[in-house]
């Protein structure tokens, strides 16, 4: 059993936490760097040089983004069981490289068959990796802190500012360079960012002591097809699954099967847990955590319209004038970065402070008041374009506005839910949890697709695509305040459930 922090003097505390986080930190920022980044370009790529409707092009960004949740499942079980989490970030972040090496191939534009399944490739490259890497980053973070320190959720807000450094600076890299330089040097910065992000989790491995290593080490090395050990059968499969992954992410329907047979498995599988294997406390902080995952798609859901159907509105719609400059659109997907790092330190602060006086909000308070804020940006957008007058195009500023009461009720749910998953979770359980976590973020996604792909056909069909859309973003918007204000309501009911003072290292 390695030694807790406190008691390893081998590596020391930077200010006041394990230096092992800022390794992390840097790694995931370039890791958020490539995908952000990456992800900017997406629809506009779609839209711009494959000439997809905007309907084809949201079917597949959700589908995309919600694969990129899925698999952190199964990442989580093979790191639980056999490779520890670190190994698994490793691979992981060598697969996405590949993935954002592959899609620089443009081909000619157009329905280029080579370049699309190129792109494809690509994609399911990106997706298998992020599977690896993303729910164990998050494990080794909290493996780091004992249960009841109470530096764990400052320590999630810091990992959560490293993420965001990196959503900021990639948008606003790959973005300047995909629209106007081409987009291959756009994904070919995400591949440098990826890369730089392995070399600083490689070369901070000793900060780690000993965090992420495999509970199970004799698995690895057992033989099972001659010299090939299960170690590389897991590689060797997850390359091969790239070819399945491939053909998902362009067969809408068959994610959202996957997306309801793994949702039904994981909550099946927990209610198990629970009633099955747990004592009472145990169990009812599973039922706990269970309320909080049924919120995160009805969060991302709405949250996640920033790199579809807001990035196409901000392309089209748009005033973008900065100082006489027209910012390319996808440069504005930094912008809830940019607020992130603004404002994490305040509300971790802010946490603190209240906490001490005893007023810090629940969990789920702090969950049902992200819903009303990402409802009112919606409808905040809405209030700017009618101000403006549909004919014209929307001042900036409320793009800045929709942006910021996005990112104040992210910080209310995002990381307080890693958290909170890590802080519920018995340890045998923790990458699991991360990962079905991730799940319930992907059919955030997949329902972000949805409304997305929805707002395109409208807008196709309509003869002032701009009412159509600010519709679709009204009832949303509306819909997301409604559930926040019942989240609210039945928010102390749910803190009793988590019995915050009885948890123990």
């Amino acid at each position: 059993m390695g030694a807790t922090v406190m008691d390893d003097g081998r590596a020391g505390t930077l200010l006041g936490h394990p230096k092992g986080l800022f390794i992390l930190f840097f790694a995931e920022m370039w890791e958020r760097f490539s995908y952000y980044g990456m992800r900017a370009l997406l629809v506009l790529y779609l839209t711009k040089h494959f000439l997809m409707s905007d309907q084809e092009s949201g079917f597949i960004y959700g589908a995309y983004t919600s694969l990129v949740y899925i698999t952190p499942v199964i990442g989580g079980y093979l790191a639980d069981h056999y490779l520890g989490q670190r190994k698994a970030v490793l691979f992981g972040g060598i697969m996405i490289a590949i993935g954002h090496l592959l899609l620089g191939i443009e081909g000619g534009g157009g329905q280029d068959a080579f370049a699309l399944n190129a792109f494809w490739t690509a994609l399911a490259f990106i997706i298998v990796g992020t599977g690896f890497l993303k729910a164990n980053i998050s494990a080794i973070v909290g493996q780091l802190y004992p249960r009841n320190d109470v530096r764990r959720d400052p320590a999630y807000t810091i990992f959560y500012m490293g993420i965001n450094l990196g959503g900021m600076l990639g948008p606003i890299a790959c973005g300047i360079l995909g629209e106007t330089v081409g987009w291959s040097y756009g994904f070919g910065a995400a591949a440098v960012g990826m890369l730089l992000g392995i070399v600083v989790f490689v070369i901070g491995k000793p900060l780690l002591l000993g965090r992420g290593e495999s509970a199970h080490p004799e698995k690895l090395t057992a033989k099972v097809a001659g010299p090939v050990s299960v170690e590389w059968l897991i590689y060797g499969g997850s390359v091969l699954s790239v070819l399945v992954v491939a053909w998902l992410v362009g067969n809408h329907d068959a994610v959202g099967v996957l997306l309801l047979v793994c949702g039904g498995v994981a909550t099946a599988y927990l209610l198990w847990e629970a009633f099955g294997r747990m004592e009472k406390i145990d169990r009812d902080r599973m039922l706990a955590a269970l309320f909080l995952l049924a919120l995160n798609p009805v969060f991302w859901g709405l949250f996640e319209q920033a790199g579809s159907s807001i990035n196409l509105f901000t392309d089209r719609h748009v005033d973008r004038h900065i100082f006489g400059w027209e910012v390319p659109a996808s440069v504005f997907q930094s912008v809830n970065s940019m607020f992130i790092i603004l404002f994490a330190p305040m509300f971790a602060a802010l946490w603190v402070w209240l906490g001490k006086r005893g007023s810090e909000p629940s969990t789920p308070a702090k969950f049902g008041l992200a819903l009303v804020q990402v409802g009112l940006g919606f409808l905040a957008l809405v209030w700017g374009a009618q101000w403006a007058g549909l004919e014209n195009a929307t001042p900036v500023f409320f793009i800045f506005l929709i942006y910021a009461l996005h990112t104040t009720g992210e910080l209310c749910l995002s990381p307080v839910g890693l958290s909170a998953m890590s802080k519920l979770a018995l340890p045998r359980m923790i990458s699991i949890m991360m990962g079905v976590w991730f799940l319930a973020t992907a059919a955030g996604d997949f329902i972000a697709g949805l409304i997305a792909a929805n707002i395109g056909a409208k807008s196709a069909s309509s003869a002032d695509p701009v009412l159509a859309t600010l519709d679709v973003y009204s009832s949303v918007g509306w819909f997301g305040i409604g559930v926040g204000a019942i989240v609210l309501i039945v928010s102390p009911v749910v803190k009793r459930l988590m019995h915050l003072d009885k948890l123990s290292d």
